[in-house]
């Protein structure tokens, strides 16, 4: 496993300058990361699965690992991802189409640039119209661009219908990340005993557990609109998290980094 980069003056935007190429390609191979960049959907269209919190969890490894990248927040009713990291987020309608398309200029104007995209609840016809609109899978491709969706689960049968409609829209044409969230419960079974499960693994997805953290330390860490590296930003952190609180987050954060380790980002 990577240990995380701890350097509070690195930009979240822009590779440290001291990394050459040869480096910088090293630095990719050891946490999993490809040439190229990748476009990450964090979606799972059922509300409260903990789609934010993973996007949020995303931004948090890329700023750890110094990748360079731009996040998206099209949850109007939630914007986690404005709220906890405006510094490299900014909104978009999924009812707007001029707006998703930012989405793939980015891709263009940035080219390797990690772009990261909190998906609403309730928005998978409006992205799949747009998608399809101007077959943009295709299109980000000849940027040298993939797209990687990132499936937040909860335990419930929802989750695993749908997954299915996803595969059965897109099939091979999407990375897939199936995220097992436990903060929102600890029995996948539904899932694994599913027919999803031989598919995702017929279509390489990769798998990721986010484990439970204690509700009091998210519940503290939400309310301060706080970014997860409280250390990096001493001014943001109004959480009043204790020691023995600190150390619980510490260890959630490298647990999920090295999750995401295991992931091409």
């Amino acid at each position: 496993m990577t240990p995380p980069l701890d350097s509070a003056d690195a930009s979240p935007l822009s590779p440290p300058a001291e990394i050459g190429p040869s480096t910088a390609q090293l630095k990719m191979e050891e946490v999993g990361c490809i040439e190229g960049g990748i476009i990450h959907l964090v979606g799972g269209e059922k509300g409260g699965v903990g789609k934010s919190l993973v996007a949020r969890l995303l931004v948090h490894y890329m700023q750890e690992r110094r990748l360079p990248f731009q996040a998206f927040d099209a949850d109007r009713s939630n914007a986690a991802l404005l709220r906890h990291y405006s510094e490299v987020s900014s909104q978009i309608l999924m009812d707007r189409h001029d707006h998703l398309d930012k989405i793939i200029e980015t891709a263009h104007e940035m080219p390797g640039k990690r772009i990261v995209v909190d998906l609403a609840a309730q928005t998978h016809d409006a992205l799949v119209k747009w998608i399809e609109g101007v077959d943009m899978i295709e299109m980000v491709g000849t940027m040298n661009y993939r797209v990687c969706y990132w499936h937040v689960m909860d335990c419930g049968k929802d989750s695993v219908d749908l997954l299915r409609r996803l595969f059965e829209r897109f099939g091979s044409r999407l990375a897939y990340v199936i995220v097992q969230n436990q903060v929102r419960g600890d029995n996948f079974d539904l899932f694994e005993k599913s027919a999803e499960k031989p598919k995702a693994l017929e279509l390489g997805a990769k798998f990721v557990c986010i484990r439970h953290l204690m509700n009091h330390v998210m519940q503290k860490i939400d309310a301060s609109n706080a970014p997860f590296a409280l250390g990096k930003y001493p001014e943001r952190d109004n959480t009043g998290l204790g020691l023995v609180d600190r150390q619980r987050l510490k260890l959630w954060l490298t647990q999920a980094c090295a999750q995401m380790d295991q992931v091409e980002i």
